[in-house]
């Protein structure tokens, strides 16, 4: 009984099932055109992931001669019809289906697969021929963004000699890229390689160009879809298959042509031909492009623990956040930590939802109450606080670039006011994003309108769109095709377009600008020369002759539903500010071939905050309720090397200005905002806009001076993008820190809470008990508190300045080290 019990203990704690099946890949197979063959991969398959590639000792055995496939899996077609393959791997085996269409193959296809033959032998690469002035005299579009452009220069120019159409095998395209002749880029291939005979065949079947009826990509698979890697077993590799599946309704194999690249190395790499090796513990996503379009699979590499699985079982589920985030984390091997105490969480709260530190009192009954629901209704009240409005103002502030930069005064204050009282009204998400797109009137009146005073340009209006309500980057394809992503440059035009008929006029008081829809204007393709019609990426696009506001149009796509893009963008953001790290990181790089690290999570939270439209205090009510948030920041020995999967709480150094309100809270001295840098930074100019006591937090204008503000990291607001904000730590911060006036100056002022306390007769005990609730929400350690007063009493009988000083100089040390600098 013993035995039996401690056997399914092991099983049921192994990531791995004790059985697996048998998976040939394709799992259906489709052959025509000039590419007459199909490599097959098999690997026996857990839960929908490859756990080991057995394709070079399978047996592979048509039903037909319709096909032949060698040892190594690959086949080939001989005729037309169906057939089947059985494949057999010692006593396992599976069976795959397909069909061959046309007795004998079709032309190569300039478009589907001359550009991508020249793609990836990096003909067309920035590096060679690609770059803006070309090589050696020949320019190509950089990775094949313009066929038609690159058909001509190919066969027309240079007296025609790249191309010789009477002798195929003279043609210079051919001889310099095997180095029958002088080449610049080396050898590109060999004579007896497939990329040769592509080349050679299209040349020998009279060049074709590319034609408008040209099926297109319209989707990549890649096979196995999931691989996962046995950290106990041995180590192997896995070869990655790509087929193309075109609007024709064809298919084929493309993996010669495919790009493949690892997004983490250190987990898993990848070659040039698509295998696969396992590096390292982990997931690791392998991109995988072809034309326009790509894909990824992933790599999950347990880490080399041994983690029961009653560790999970136990382990706190709050909601569905913890049910995705435990699953991940079993399928790693990663076991979560603790959850965090009450005077941890009660300050870790406090700091990510509305920037401020609770206050003595507030720690004291927090830690008192007895009510196993009250960190629930902690965040209940903090999503209603004042400081909650601040806070999440000024966030959005850095995302809309509030700044007096490029908006007179009044304007920056009527567009920071609209965002504010959109925070304090809890206006859902969409409503939002719809008030700022089709903003119309005067921009003091409707501030939200000195969105378009900001941006004036088509291309910035467009880009910053993308990047705030989509939370992606577009801008690579305004010149070209996107090299990391699918959207093309007749994508982009055709999406800036919608934003081509916004007009603005001055109004009649200062600072005013009156935004308008324009009944014509259209951004023209910066290549072609003309207007592409008017359409959302990857969306339907208006009617030419549409008399619609183009933007209400825009607004009508982002906020469907059924929108891939603008829900998970906005919960990405919300996610990195509670959870220290975004799904998908950075928050704004939102993209197919950087994919989140825990993919169901992502799409869960993003389906349930569509379902509570768009309610953004929902979505921060269930994060800040997950046990997942609410895990101690403690490493474990085995989750140490996780920064990702979320099995701990991830430290992270505050943001400049919820220190600077800290450091103002806790010495009592409220930190001055009485200049203003100019645009150019060459001016200070003093002004009287902002009262005694305004905190950093309340400040909308990025050029208010601070040169404590600027050491750490505040964002300028000159672009749309989270890396503007930074949290590196520098040699300026540790300067501004120990000789800098802010912290010292507030600790030295008459007013401070130090010659307060002393005053008022308090005992050294009660000055670092205080100072410990104040600054660290928790009470001293023994140890601790020993040290500082044995400081303090030392001090004490050099005089009362001595003790003063003493005491400032204590305040300091908290206030200057990790953990009251960091979250916890």
């Amino acid at each position: 009984m013993r035995v039996l019990l401690s056997l399914c203990a092991a099983l049921s704690a192994a990531p791995f099932a004790p059985a697996a099946d048998l998976r040939v890949y394709p799992p259906e197979i489709r052959i025509g055109g000039p590419n007459r063959t199909q490599q097959l991969l098999v690997v026996e398959e857990e839960n929908g992931r490859a756990v080991r590639d057995l394709t070079a000792g399978a047996r592979f055995t048509p039903s037909t001669d319709t096909v032949k496939v060698d040892a190594g899996g690959l086949l080939t077609a001989n005729g037309a019809g169906d057939f089947k393959i059985t494949v057999a791997v010692g006593e396992k085996t599976a069976t795959v289906g397909g069909t061959v269409s046309g007795d004998k193959p079709g032309d190569w296809n300039f478009r589907n697969h001359v550009i991508p033959t020249l793609t990836r032998t990096g003909c067309n690469a920035g590096a060679c021929h690609g770059a803006l002035a070309g090589k050696g005299g020949l320019k190509l579009s950089l990775r094949g963004y313009d066929p038609e452009t690159d058909w001509f220069v190919l066969t027309r120019q240079a007296l025609a000699r790249r191309v010789d159409l009477t002798a195929p095998a003279d043609s210079l395209t051919l001889k310099k890229a095997v180095r029958k002749m002088p080449h610049g880029g080396g050898t590109r291939f060999t004579e007896d390689s497939p990329h040769y005979k592509v080349l050679l065949d299209w040349i020998r079947a009279g060049a074709p160009g590319p034609k408008a009826d040209d099926a297109h990509v319209e989707r990549l698979d890649v096979f196995p879809p999931a691989v996962l890697v046995d950290p106990k077993g041995p180590k192997g590799t896995f070869r990655a298959i790509v087929r193309a599946v075109y609007s024709d309704g064809a298919a084929e194999d493309v993996t010669r042509w495919a790009r493949f690249g690892s997004a983490e190395e250190l987990v898993a790499r990848v070659s040039e031909d698509g295998v696969i090796t396992p590096a390292g513990s982990g997931e690791a996503a392998i991109t995988v492009g072809f034309g326009t379009k790509v894909t990824t699979l992933t790599v999950t590499a347990p880490f080399p623990n041994d983690v029961k699985a009653p560790v999970f079982a136990a382990s706190p589920r709050n909601n569905f956040v913890d049910e995705f985030v435990l699953k991940k984390l079993q399928l790693l091997q990663i076991p979560p930590s603790e959850q965090c105490t009450d005077a941890e969480f009660i300050r870790r709260a406090y700091l990510d939802a509305c920037g401020i530190l609770p206050t003595p009192d507030e720690v004291t009954a927090f830690l008192a109450d007895a009510d196993p629901k009250k960190r629930a209704r902690l965040v209940d009240t903090l999503l209603d606080h004042p400081a909650f409005v601040d806070y999440w103002s000024h966030k959005w502030s850095d995302l809309f670039l509030v700044s007096s930069r490029k908006l007179p005064q009044p304007a920056m204050w009527a567009f920071y006011r609209k965002l504010r009282q959109s925070v304090a009204d809890n206006q859902p998400w969409d409503r939002l994003a719809r008030d700022v797109l089709t903003a119309s009137g005067s921009s003091l009146t409707n501030g939200a309108g000195n969105y378009f005073v900001l941006h004036k340009d088509v291309s910035e209006l467009a880009e910053t769109t993308s990047i705030a309500f989509l939370g992606m980057s577009i801008g690579c394809a305004k010149c070209h095709n996107h090299p990391l992503e699918k959207w093309t440059q007749d994508q982009y035009w055709a999406y800036a377009n919608l934003f081509a008929r916004v007009g603005l006029k001055n109004g009649d008081r200062a600072g005013e600008v009156l935004v308008q829809s324009k009944p014509d204007g259209d951004a023209l393709h910066l290549r072609r020369g003309t207007a592409m019609p008017a359409a959302p990426l990857d969306g339907r696009p208006l009617p030419a002759d549409s008399a619609a506001d183009r933007r209400a149009y825009f607004a009508d796509w982002l906020t469907a539903p059924d929108n891939p893009y603008f829900a998970k963008a906005l919960v990405n953001r919300v996610w990195r500010n509670y959870m220290g790290r975004g799904l998908v990181e950075a928050e704004d790089d939102l993209r197919e071939t950087n994919p989140p690290s825990n993919r169901a999570l992502f799409d869960a939270l993003a389906a349930d905050f569509v379902k509570n439209r768009y309610d953004v205090k929902h979505l921060m009510r269930v994060i800040l309720n997950s046990a997942a948030y609410q895990r101690s920041s403690t490493p474990l020995k085995e989750n140490v090397a996780d920064d990702r999967f979320y099995s701990r709480y991830l430290l992270r150094r505050l943001p400049g200005e919820v220190i600077l309100d800290a450091y103002s809270d806790v010495t009592g001295v409220p930190t001055p905002f009485d200049r203003i840098t100019s645009a150019g930074g060459d001016a200070i100019t003093p002004i009287a806009t902002y009262p005694a006591g305004t905190r950093a937090a309340q400040v909308p204008d990025s050029l208010a001076t601070s040169r404590f503000l600027d050491a750490f990291g505040r964002a300028e607001r000159v672009q749309t993008c989270s890396c503007e904000r930074t949290s590196d730590a520098s040699v300026s911060q540790a300067l501004h820190l120990n000789n800098g006036h802010t912290l010292n100056d507030k600790l030295r002022d008459k007013n401070s809470a130090v010659g307060k306390w002393i005053a008022a007769g308090l005992t050294d005990e009660q000055i670092v008990d205080r100072v410990f609730l104040l600054a660290l929400g928790r009470n001293p350690t023994t140890v601790e508190k020993r040290k500082f007063l044995d400081i303090l009493a030392g001090a004490a009988k050099e005089g009362a300045q001595s003790r003063r000083e003493a005491v400032e100089d204590f305040v300091w040390a908290v206030l200057t080290g990790r953990e009251f600098l960091f979250n916890h």
